[in-house]
């Protein structure tokens, strides 16, 4: 059940391989998060760049949403942030022609969730 979403920025849209990351990434948060549902994905090419570096030049990001029922230990949602990282430095630390900043939240969604199969 959990439900990710991937914002990332237009300047890496060529060399980061959104099929071969979702497909990786899956099992990274069905494991690490404990869920036996299904994930929900949706990725988003930012507009333009959304982030600046300390001297005012575009950075290249991508940032990582995990949103999951509540209930699971701060310590069980940061490792889940930290392995969601270390995917993205796989998919994103070779082969990219400048740096790419990467963020990661594991949140709890709200009490008013809900979910049906129609």
């Amino acid at each position: 059940m959990p439900h990710i979403t991937v914002d990332y920025s237009p300047r890496i849209a060529d060399s980061f391989d959104l099929r071969v990351f979702a497909a990786e990434l899956q099992p990274t948060v069905l494991e690490g998060s404990g869920s036996a549902g299904t994930c929900k994905m949706l990725f988003r090419q930012a507009p333009g760049p959304r982030t600046a570096d300390r001297h005012g030049d575009a950075a290249a990001f991508v940032h990582v949403e995990v949103g999951l029922l509540p209930g699971r230990p701060d310590a069980v949602k940061a490792r889940l942030s930290e392995d969601v990282l270390a995917l993205l430095e796989k998919h994103l630390g070779v082969g990219t022609a400048h740096a790419v900043v990467c963020s990661v939240e594991v949140r709890e969604l709200g009490c008013s969730y809900r979910l049906r199969t129609f």
